[in-house]
This record gives structure tokens, sequence and C-alpha cells, in this order.
């Protein structure tokens, strides 16, 4: 059974310093998310996921089920909570956000087939 998925487009900023920058970017970098992090948020029902980075904005395009978001196990969550708390230190919340959430979800206001 194939299941539809739909995209899902989010903004944070890092601290605009160099070493915190580049240290995030480490993290993040082929091999270095944590293996249960990636099976949380798979668990999550994200399908597939990637984070651009410009200067010290991020944009995260995630690819998630019509379920999304899922209840993770208990094991996993604990890790998630770990890794965000590990990544809380590089990161600021958007200054026009409101609200508690660190990644802020971006209304699209273009697209091309609407444009024909």
């Amino acid at each position: 059974m194939i299941r539809e998925s739909r995209r899902v487009c989010l903004a944070l900023d890092l601290i605009d310093d160099a070493d915190l920058i580049a240290a995030y970017d480490a993290a993040h970098a082929p091999g270095a998310v944590w293996p249960d992090v990636i099976r949380g948020i798979r668990a999550s029902g994200v399908v597939a996921m990637e984070i651009w980075r410009t200067g010290e904005r991020l944009f995260m395009i995630a690819e998630v089920a019509e379920d999304w978001p899922r209840a993770i196990p208990a094991d996993l969550e604990a890790v998630d909570a770990c890794w965000q708390a590990a990544m809380e230190r590089f990161q600021r919340r958007l200054a026009n956000a409101g609200g508690d959430d660190k990644w802020v979800t971006m209304k699209r206001i273009f697209h091309w087939d609407a444009q024909a």
C-alpha cells in the first residue's frame, strides 16, 4: 500500500556565531545524527527530511505521512529530548514567531502550477 504524503516547511534561526554554526553543521553531517533520533523522526510519520541553511537561517523540508505527527515509542522520545537539549545551545527562535515551538511552520505563498 502506498501512503499519501504532504510537504511541511519550517524555519528556525541559529545563534549568529561562526563557531556555533560550524558545530551545528557538523552535528548534522552524514552519519553524525544519532540513529535513534532518525528512527524517532521516522516513527513520527516523517518520510523524508532535508535541512538547508543560509547564514544563520535554517529551512527544513519534510515529507510527512497523512497521519503525521504520530506518537513515538517512549525510548525514542527520550532520545529525541536529549538531542533537542543538545541542539538548544545553537538555536534561537524566530523573532516574529511567537509561541514555544522552535521550528516555525512556513506558509506557502507561491506555487508554479498555480501561475498557469
